[in-house]
């Protein structure tokens, strides 16, 4: 079985109460089992003025290639009411064969059979060539100060990996039914329209930014920006908010403010997107404010050797093939893209973020034999040479 029982270490990762950016123990525990296996942790704080300070973990064992690295996140996002869990959101309980708490699928399950697949190779034969761990502890919030700034930290010190995996739940119905080989990217706009405030009586004394704003938005939303691509579902634009401020009847609004959140395919990059939209707006009323925020753009990792390799180990041990897609949201996977190919495979994701967060023990044991099949694949042939 190995040194480490990925069960255990599960719960142990669990019961740290990392909502972002706090650590709570998760990244020790971590370092406490992979340094007696023979890997170098580095402890990495990254800050940025106006942001929290994170703690990250980089871990290698053994120094040439082939080189494969494993990224994932031990922070969770906040339990929301604890009243409305029926086990304690840090406790790790197991009942029947499920393993409950925040941050269990999502993906501390994912770190801990990762590491004992690590484990599980190491002990029986040594591979040539080297594992790395980046394990971040800010995926959830704003992604600043993880693995944004950890592949930079890689980059400059000439850190080598071939080929990653990113532990993120892609199992959709039941664990390998899914991997996801690229994700849309991810824009985020705040528009803003300066009227003139008025009685609605009166509206010729006005300049009504509500009226203004309705027609901006409509030019973007009856406008697709595309039908899909070949690995990609159709690019989605969302108005998550519309704010006008104002509690009377009977007066005109002088501002008005929207959210757009906007998760683009290959088609586009976030620069493309952004002219898109400057030229519809443009087109209906030039005088807005448009403050964008790109936190991904959309990557797609081609199939081939590592795709080969994850696929197969994972239709060797569930039985069939997985689905290779590219959906939901975004990941680090989006960073890491710019070091080696990037795969994610990871347990059901069904209740990921939700109220009685689980895993079953039967899927952790399960992604633990396909990450260690990985492993041995890999390392067989030679890394992606082959």
């Amino acid at each position: 079985m190995g040194s480490v029982d990925p069960i255990a270490l599960t719960q142990q990762l669990v019961r740290c109460p990392s909502v972002t950016p706090a650590e709570a123990g998760a990244l020790d525990r971590l370092q406490s089992v992979l340094e007696p296996l023979g890997f170098d942790c580095q402890r990495l704080v990254f800050s940025q003025k106006g942001t929290e300070p994170v703690d990250n973990l980089y871990a290698r064992w053994g120094k040439g290639g082939p080189a494969i690295g494993f990224a994932g996140h031990t922070d969770v996002v906040p339990v929301g009411d604890p009243a409305a869990w029926t086990v304690d959101p840090f406790g790790a309980e197991i009942k029947d064969g499920i393993l409950y708490g925040r941050g269990s699928a999502d993906m501390k399950s994912g770190i801990a059979a990762f590491v004992a697949a690590a484990a599980r190779l190491i002990e029986r034969a040594p591979p040539d060539g080297s594992i790395s761990l980046l394990i971040t502890g800010d995926e959830e919030a704003a992604a600043i100060n993880g693995t944004v700034k950890l592949v930079a930290w890689m980059k400059d010190r000439g850190e080598r990996i071939d080929a990653c995996i990113v532990g993120e739940p892609s199992s959709i119905d039941r664990l390998g039914d899914g991997i996801k080989i690229g994700r849309r990217g991810s824009m985020n706009v705040k528009l803003s329209v300066e009227g003139t405030q008025g009685h609605s009586a009166y509206p010729h004394l006005a300049d009504n930014a509500a009226t203004r704003m309705v027609r901006l938005l409509a030019a973007v939303i009856d406008t697709p920006l595309d039908d899909g691509s070949a690995h990609f579902e159709p690019s989605n634009l969302a108005v998550t908010s519309i704010d006008i401020g104002n509690t009377a009847t009977n007066i005109i609004p002088g501002r008005a403010q929207a959210a757009i959140n906007i998760r683009f395919n290959d088609h586009h990059t976030g620069e493309s997107v952004r002219t898109w939209l400057k030229q519809k707006f443009d087109a209906i009323d030039p005088d807005y404010r448009m403050d964008v925020k790109i936190s991904g753009e959309a990557f797609l990792t081609q199939t081939g050797a590592f795709t080969e390799i994850v696929g197969s180990a994972v239709a060797d041990i569930a039985g069939t093939p997985p689905d290779m897609t590219t959906g939901g949201g975004t990941s680090d996977g989006r960073f890491i893209k710019d070091l080696c190919p990037v795969v994610e495979l990871g347990v059901i994701n069904k209740t990921i973020h939700k109220v009685d967060e689980h895993v079953s023990l039967a899927d952790i044991t399960g992604l633990t034999d396909m990450y260690e099949r990985v492993l041995l694949r890999f390392f067989e042939a030679g890394g992606l040479t082959s």
